[in-house]
C-alpha cells in the first residue's frame, strides 16, 4: 500500500495537505449506499443471503417446537457472546473506522448467506463424495478437514468481495478486509454455534436436551476466537492484497499466501482426529497448539496491516497538533497500538486515567468528523473538537 509520509511539525501547510491525501487514499469518512440496483454485486448479496434466511427458519421451524428450551437458551447465549466479539472488533478498528451498515451487512452475510445458502449444501456434498469414495472411517477422521476449509473460507470471503465492490470508495484497505472479514467470521460463528446446539439436544432421545446442548455451547465458547473469526479475518486481508485497490498496491502472492493460510488453519483445527488417529490427549494437545499459532498468526496480520491506517490517523490529526487541540504526546497515542495509549493513559496519575481515556475518545470522535467532512471545518467539526477541550489537554493547559 502506498504510505502516507509524516507530516512536518509545525508546518501547517504541510500538515492539512497530508491530511487532505490520507483521507482521500483510505476513503475514511466515506459514506456507504448499498443500495445499488444497477451494481449485479447487490443482486448477487441479496439472493444468497435471503436464501440463507429461508432456509435458516426452515431448519429451525421444523424442531424448534420439540428443542424450544435447547434453541432459546443457546440464543441467548451466544447473542451474549456475540456482542462481546462485536465490541471487542469494533474496538480494534480505531482507525479509519468502517461504516456500522458495512460491518452489519458482512455480519449478516456470514450469519445466512455463508453458513446456510453456501457452507451446509456444499459440506454435505462433499462429505457424501468422500464417504463413497474413500469410506466412512476416513471421512469421519479427514472429511471435516478436507471440505469445510475450503467452503466455508471461500463462503465468508465472498461476502468480503462483495463488499469491495458494493462500497469500493470505502473499502480500500487491507486492513479493511480483515474488519470485514472478522464480521464475516462472526456472524458464521454466532449462526453455526446456535446450530450445532440445537443438533446436540436430541441426544438420549432429547430427554435431557438442555445439558446436552450447554456442553456444546460451552464447548464452542471456548475455542471460538480461534476459528472462524480469526480465520476470516486472515482471508478478507489477503483477498484486498490479492486484488488491490486504488489504495492498495496488488500483491498478489501475499494475498495468496494469507488466503491459504486461513484455509491450513481451518484444515488443522478440523483434523486432530486423523493427525493423532484419534488419540483423546493427543486431539487435546493439537487443539491448544493449533489455538497458540492460530493467534500468533492473527496477531502477525493485524500488525502487517495496520501500519498504513496508523500512519493515516497521525496524518488526518497533525494538524490538531499545529492549532493546540492535541499536544504531540496525544497524537502519539491516538496513532499508535495499545502501548502507546496505555502508557499515555497512565502519564496522569491514577486520578488523571479517566479523564486521559475520554480525551481519547473525544479525540476519535473528532478525527471521525473530520474525516466525514474531508478534511473541511464544519459545525460538527467544531462540536467534536469543543467536546475535546472540554475534558482539558493532556499538559493541564
Amino acid at each position: 500500500m502506498t504510505t502516507t509520509s509524516e507530516p512536518a511539525a509545525g508546518n501547517p501547510e504541510s500538515t492539512a495537505s497530508a491530511r487532505a491525501t490520507a483521507i482521500e487514499r483510505t476513503g475514511w469518512g466515506t459514506s456507504v449506499h448499498l443500495w445499488q440496483p444497477r451494481n449485479a454485486c447487490l443482486w448477487i448479496y441479496l439472493a444468497v443471503v435471503g436464501y440463507g434466511i429461508w432456509h435458516a427458519f426452515t431448519v429451525i421451524n421444523t424442531t424448534a417446537h420439540a428443542y424450544a428450551p435447547a434453541l432459546a437458551a443457546s440464543t441467548l447465549i451466544f447473542a451474549v457472546y456475540g456482542a462481546l466479539f462485536w465490541w471487542f472488533t469494533t474496538r480494534i478498528d480505531r482507525y479509519s473506522r468502517l461504516p456500522l451498515s458495512l460491518t452489519v451487512a458482512a455480519f449478516v452475510w456470514g450469519g445466512f448467506g455463508a453458513t446456510f445458502t453456501i457452507a451446509l449444501s456444499a459440506n454435505d456434498a462433499l462429505l457424501s463424495i468422500y464417504q463413497k469414495t474413500l469410506g466412512q472411517s476416513w471421512v469421519m477422521s479427514w472429511g471435516p478437514g478436507l471440505a469445510a476449509p475450503f467452503t466455508e473460507e471461500l463462503g465468508k470471503g465472498a461476502g468480503v468481495l462483495l463488499l469491495m465492490f458494493l462500497a469500493s470508495r470505502t473499502v480500500r484497505t487491507a486492513y479493511d478486509g480483515f474488519i470485514l472479514g472478522a464480521f464475516c467470521g462472526l456472524g458464521f460463528e454466532i449462526v453455526e454455534d446456535v446450530l450445532y446446539a440445537l443438533q446436540s439436544a436430541p441426544a438420549e432421545f432429547g430427554s435431557h436436551q438442555l445439558d446436552s446442548s450447554l456442553q456444546t455451547v460451552i464447548l464452542r465458547l471456548a475455542t471460538g476466537f480461534t476459528s472462524h473469526i480469526l480465520y476470516s479475518a486472515v482471508f478478507g486481508a489477503g483477498l484486498v492484497y490479492l486484488i488491490g485497490t486504488v489504495a492498495q498496491r496488488r500483491r498478489p502472492g501475499l494475498g495468496l499466501g494469507l488466503m491459504l493460510t486461513a484455509v491450513v488453519l481451518h484444515f488443522l483445527w478440523d483434523s486432530p482426529t486423523g493427525l493423532t488417529g484419534g488419540n483423546i490427549a493427543g486431539v487435546w494437545a493439537l487443539i491448544l497448539l493449533f489455538t497458540l499459532l492460530g493467534i500468533a498468526v492473527v496477531s502477525a496480520v493485524f500488525r502487517l496491516t495496520v501500519g498504513p491506517e496508523r500512519e493515516a490517523m497521525r496524518a488526518v490529526m497533525a494538524p490538531e497538533v499545529d492549532n493546540g487541540a492535541l499536544t504531540p504526546s496525544e497524537l502519539d497515542a491516538l496513532s499508535g497500538g495499545w502501548k502507546q495509549r496505555r502508557a499515555y493513559r497512565r502519564g496522569g496519575g491514577p486520578g488523571d486515567r479517566r479523564r486521559r481515556r475520554h480525551r481519547l475518545e473525544a479525540a476519535h470522535d473528532l478525527a471521525d468528523e473530520i474525516a466525514k467532512a474531508g478534511g473541511r471545518e464544519t459545525d460538527r467539526v467544531g462540536y467534536a473538537r469543543a467536546e475535546l477541550a472540554r475534558f482539558g489537554r493532556a499538559d493541564g493547559s
